[in-house]
């Protein structure tokens, strides 16, 4: 690399102000410094697109692996719910059987589902009563003779 100190940078200078004369100078200074410019913003997208393709490429390495991990334990998974139905089923063949036998001798009767019976003098709301207690909505208004009535004194007797 080049090695450029202050002494170099102002003998430089002084070549040019001498080559180039005071009038012109601060405008070629002027175009030099934006082709620098130009220059280090070239130079940075160069690095930032080859981050961007080493970052990319590890990324492409870690999927794979993460990939072929996840592959690893599905197919583990499903050997072992297979290995389990198996089991299962040899275990649950000779219960059938016996469970079988339980029920051609004592046939149990089970009563017909019936929804729940409407009651009209109840009213209900639309909103729930676990979202009430929650937010902390009253669910009995009293009226103001019943109020009255029960927070009442009682008499002294």
């Amino acid at each position: 690399m080049i090695d450029i100190g202050i002494s170099k940078i102002a003998l430089i200078g002084a070549v040019a102000l001498v080559v180039i004369g005071p009038e012109r100078l601060p405008k070629v200074a002027r175009i030099v410094g934006t082709f620098l410019g130009k220059a280090q913003r070239y130079v940075a997208d160069v690095k930032a697109e080859v981050n961007r393709t080493m970052e990319l490429e590890e990324l492409q390495k870690m999927k794979s692996s993460v990939e072929s991990a996840a592959r690893d334990v599905q197919q583990s998974v499903q050997t072992s719910t297979a290995e389990f139905e198996r089991d299962w089923a040899d275990a649950t063949s000779g219960a059938d059987n016996a469970w079988n036998a339980d029920q051609t001798t004592a046939p149990v009767t089970t009563a017909a589902y019936k929804p729940p019976k409407k009651n009209w003098r109840l009213k209900q709301g639309a909103t729930p009563r676990w979202y009430k207690s929650k937010h902390g909505i009253r669910t009995n208004a009293l009226s103001g003779a019943a109020r009255v009535a029960r927070y009442r004194p009682k008499p002294l007797a």
